[in-house]
């Protein structure tokens, strides 16, 4: 029952974001998710008990894929903490169609928040906890002297989120494109990490 739960939550996730990805948000209704969805309007109202809870479990929903991108990249074996933030970071440049289509939903979600507390919230709890993972990679690379031990880690994360988010727009709006972006981001993190003696 819960797995079959979640898989049905997922599939409507799956049509919201396609409507937002084609239409925008403003156009999102719970009736037109259920026709995508291909289920019922009572469905939805199930799972879902109001628009703004759908909305944000679909973007809870855009950062699991993120997530669960970085892990498959990463593998089974142990990868050094360099590498990790390197991977975390280039989630946030679109490379792909897919993470074009994320970004895209990710910025709508960015705009409504201007007006929505609860919206507002969310996304900035989900900052946080990117910028506490950040923080902690870099304070592993220091250990790993990955990086300078002088770096401040949580200057450094600020910095670099700021510079991976800031290309993934670029990218998105198509002023770079994704290998000119990725490049320009390894060449900021080889300047940070340590030289080898």
């Amino acid at each position: 029952m819960g797995a079959r739960h979640e898989e049905r939550r997922r599939q409507i996730a799956e049509a919201l974001l396609a409507i937002i990805d084609l239409h925008g948000l403003d156009a999102v209704s719970l009736r037109d998710v259920a026709a995508r969805a291909e289920v019922s309007l009572g469905a939805v109202q199930h799972y879902f008990r109001s628009k703004d809870e759908m909305l944000l479990f679909a973007l809870d929903y855009i950062s699991e894929r993120g997530t669960e991108r970085v892990r498959r990249s990463l593998g089974q074996g142990e990868q050094p903490p360099r590498a990790v933030l390197r991977d975390i970071l280039a989630e946030l440049v679109p490379a792909d169609d897919q993470r074009r289509a994320e970004l895209r939903i990710a910025t709508a979600f960015t705009a409504r928040s201007l007006v929505s507390p609860k919206l507002a919230d969310h996304l900035r709890a989900g900052y946080d906890s990117l910028y506490d993972v950040l923080v902690l990679l870099i304070r592993h690379a220091q250990e790993a002297d990955e990086m300078p031990a002088g770096l401040d880690p949580e200057r450094t994360a600020a910095a670099l989120f700021a510079l991976a988010e800031g290309l993934g727009m670029q990218v998105l709006i198509g002023h770079r494109n994704p290998r000119t972006a990725l490049a320009i981001l390894d060449e900021h993190l080889d300047r940070l990490s340590t030289t080898a003696s």
